[in-house]
């Protein structure tokens, strides 16, 4: 016998330290890939790569406000040279008068390569005069005032059309020579950063970057207010949002737990004893996700939490139930229905479980992997290390009469068994009448992104003219080259889109950088000094302009012919290379062009797009080149068949469950009288939530499946001892069973309050679900258990006073 004992906490001990070693050296990750499906479609996988690496996932939207505009002005500057030097960004502008003076220097030296209007036709005679004819008519306009200096050297307006082309979105509002928002009381600026949407780290960094830089930028009594919005600051403040609440929260519930238990126990060695099963159980589970998925995701973690909720549970049942010595101090003797009963709901669970491991998304799949380890670790440890660990002379409160008072409540109660079936009769009406309704597919459920952070990024955004991407067109190829000649396609079948007014316009990164044969196209097209005098000559002759007046304009057209292709080199420090940047990319050896449509603003369908039709627009393309995505619709479809699939494979592990117990029981009434509680806690908790006006999400879903998790041991000890007629220990089962309770419905209750809804989902689940299994258990139960705890006899009368003398 001792050397069986010594071998067990030899193997754990061992264990242990392996399992420590293990996550140690483990990865962990919170990027989308565990909510990617094991074998995704072109969408799904694009979607996930334009989240992690495309446009918006590289910028910052900056905002000052407060003070005046020059002071705005002032550390709008300061904070774009700092930023400017820190290696964490690819760029910053906030539309510096001088950056705009560089940007229209590199337009015009380069404007043959970029306008779209340099044609064979526009150098012909008739398009020469066509075009100097529109600058002269410029003249006359307010524009005139840019158009002027460039007449003798520009007369075909090619900076200006390179400039108009590029402004597609319109340019953010400027005041005190630097971007502001319409109203002028914000300055703007937007920032890229080096780090790609899934280092959240990174972008971590690049923001404290941004604070710091602006703590320098302005004195301690300043009023102005840095403003800071875009996906990037949305993940780092949800992930820290996360883990403050899951901080928070769980120090809170535990707390409430070791207080339950120490007044249950009496002794802070017995209360530490029993946490070790949920502490071996935790760290089991990580290492097992470290070596199953070779990586280990927040969720995951995240989930750590809820095994609380039934591990537990095991070390109350196995100090509260077993018997000991007179006023509860002795060595445990184990009653030998304990540890059937604790493993057969040990299975059961791992049935439930189970059922997540084949799901095709890992992050499901690694939440199941994670609660079976768990779980069988934490009740091994309570079995076969646990009783080795106890004192000589272990002491706990007397539960007896605890247990008896709640054997005499559920003998008077019994009788509401029937009410308990007609609720759950009441609640399968209500699904079924809100069944279309039941489950919510939008992602946006999930997202702890506040509506006022929403609301000022969409301000920022619209200020910054920054590109929405709700709706979008990708373009993929093997290099570069090809994505953006299959991009200048795209764009001419877009362009018959806004002529139609099915949109007001689109972006392209083949509009900052054609493609180098459309460059070289365009530098084809222009004549040779002689033939472009000649030219002008016949083109000029009936206007009020000479062509010997236009000598730099032949001598520049002529050093353009003979002038390479721009590549993206050539763009870099201007805003042309983050527009590239943010729309062209390499990813996994495949090239990605972003093409974000902008929606009508204005008539009977302003901010809508119908994206039917621009497929439609878009089927010449060769498959698989050409995508044309609405985010949204993307994002809930891609989360609506994780839901679909997690539900058909919940149902499986419920099948399973039964298939067990059926096998386990081998009684069809026993079945019934364990699946019975846990389905009415079930329907009564969805149909509470639903009646409430709130729609499940997938968190709800792994809630009811820990309702059946915990539901199922206090069903089983119920079965078990009506099975067996054995009643002699009732009070200390009863005691046993809400004790349990009472832990997983503080630490699951506590999670309700969270202000993330991934926490609050579980704990609004659980909590209740939890308290309704128990005493669903207890109602359906045969009365005959609670025969031997009688209500207790009438107090005797008092005697009568004595007669007075």
């Amino acid at each position: 016998m001792k050397g069986s004992r010594t071998l067990a906490l030899g193997l754990w001990l061992l264990g242990m330290s392996v399992a420590a070693l293990i996550v140690a050296r483990a990865r962990f990750s919170a990027d989308l890939s565990a909510f990617l499906p094991r074998v995704p479609s072109a969408t799904q996988r694009l979607l996930v790569d334009q989240l992690q690496n495309g446009l918006a996932a590289h910028l910052i939207l900056i905002g000052i406000e407060g003070g005046d505009a020059a002071q705005r002005a002032s550390v709008s500057t300061a904070l774009t040279a700092a930023l400017s030097a820190q290696s964490a960004f690819l760029s910053v502008n906030n539309g510096d008068a001088a950056i705009e003076e560089r940007e229209r220097t590199f337009v015009f030296e380069h404007r043959y390569q970029l306008s779209s209007t340099v044609t064979p036709e526009r150098f012909s005679v008739p398009g020469l005069r066509a075009a100097i004819e529109a600058t002269l008519d410029l003249l006359s306009s307010p524009a005139g005032l840019l158009a002027k200096p460039l007449l003798r050297s520009d007369p075909t307006g090619e900076s200006l059309q390179v400039i108009d082309q590029l402004d597609q979105g319109g340019a953010p509002h400027s005041e005190q020579g630097v971007w502001s928002s319409p109203d002028g009381q914000r300055a703007l600026l937007i920032a890229e950063t080096r780090a790609s949407g899934s280092d959240t780290d990174g972008q971590a960094e690049a923001l404290a970057l941004i604070r710091a830089a602006f703590a320098r930028a302005v004195t301690p009594a300043s009023p102005l207010r840095l403003l800071l919005s875009g996906p990037a600051v949305f993940a780092v403040d949800a992930r820290a949002t996360i883990e403050h609440e899951a901080l928070r929260l769980s120090l809170l519930s535990s707390a409430l737990i070791v207080t339950l238990l120490l007044l249950v126990y009496r002794s802070a060695t017995t209360v530490l004893l029993g946490l070790l099963p949920v502490v071996s159980g935790a760290l089991a589970g990580v290492a097992a996700v470290a070596i199953g998925a070779g990586v280990v995701h927040g969720v995951t973690l995240g989930f750590g939490i809820t095994l609380i909720g039934e591990s537990v549970d095991y070390s109350i049942y196995l100090f509260v139930q077993s018997r000991r010595g007179a006023h509860g101090i002795g060595t445990l003797e184990v009653p030998a229905r304990l540890w059937p009963t604790i493993g057969l709901g040990v299975l059961t669970s791992v049935c439930g479980f189970a059922s997540l491991l084949p799901s095709s998304f890992p992050g499901l799949a690694q939440l199941g992997l994670y609660s079976i380890t768990g779980l069988i670790v934490a009740a091994l440890v309570t079995r076969l290390v646990l009783p080795q660990l106890l004192p000589q002379r272990l002491q706990l409160r007397d539960l007896e009469p605890f247990g008896a008072a709640a054997a005499r409540l559920l003998w008077r109660l019994h009788g509401l068994g029937f009410a308990a079936i007609a609720l759950g009769l009441v609640c399968a009406a209500v699904l079924y009448g809100h069944r279309a309704a039941i489950w919510n597919r939008d992602l946006a459920a999930l997202s702890p992104v506040s509506a006022a952070a929403q609301a000022l990024d969409g301000q920022l955004r619209s200020a910054l003219g920054a590109p929405d991407i709700s709706n979008l067109v990708v373009v993929s190829g093997p290099d570069q080259e090809s994505v953006l000649q299959r991009a200048e396609i795209v764009s001419q079948q877009l362009d018959a889109l806004v002529s139609a007014g099915d949109m007001r316009g689109y972006d392209s990164p083949a509009r900052y950088l054609p493609s180098l044969a459309t460059q070289a196209a365009r530098l084809a097209s222009l004549p040779d000094a002689a033939s472009l005098r000649q030219r002008l000559a016949a083109a000029t002759a009936s206007l009020p302009l000479r062509a010997d007046a236009l000598d730099d304009f032949v001598h520049q057209v002529a050093a353009a012919r003979g002038s390479a292709p721009l590549g993206r080199e050539a763009l870099e420090h201007t805003s042309l290379a983050l527009a590239v940047d943010a729309l062209l990319w390499r990813h996994a050896g495949q090239w990605y062009a972003l093409l974000p449509l902008r929606a009508n603003d204005t008539g009977a369908h302003a901010g809508n797009l119908d994206i039917t039709r621009v497929r439609s627009a878009l089927r010449s393309n060769p498959a698989g080149t050409v995508l044309a995505l609405n985010m949204k619709q993307e994002t809930d479809a891609l989360y609506g068949s994780y839901l679909r699939e997690a539900v058909r494979l919940s149902l499986a592990g419920l099948g399973a469950i039964v298939l067990l117990l059926s096998v386990a029981l081998r009684s069809a009434v026993r079945v019934a009288r364990v699946i019975a509680p846990l389905a009415l806690a079930v329907l009564t908790v969805s149909a509470g939530l639903i009646a409430s006006g709130i729609q499940l999400t997938i968190l709800h879903l792994i809630g009811l499946l820990l309702i059946v998790a915990v539901g199922s041991n206090y069903a089983l000890f119920f079965d078990r001892r009506a099975a067996q007629r054995a009643n002699a220990d009732l009070p200390l089962t009863l005691a046993s069973l809400l004790i349990a309770n009472a832990s997983t419905v503080i630490g699951f209750g506590v999670l309700a309050f969270a202000r993330v809804p991934v926490l609050s989902a579980l704990g609004t689940t659980v909590a209740p679900g939890a308290l309704l299994a128990l005493w669903f258990s207890a109602l359906l139960a045969p009365r005959a258990l609670f025969e031997a705890a009688p209500p207790a006899p009438p107090a005797p009368p008092a005697p009568p006073a004595p007669a007075a003398a």
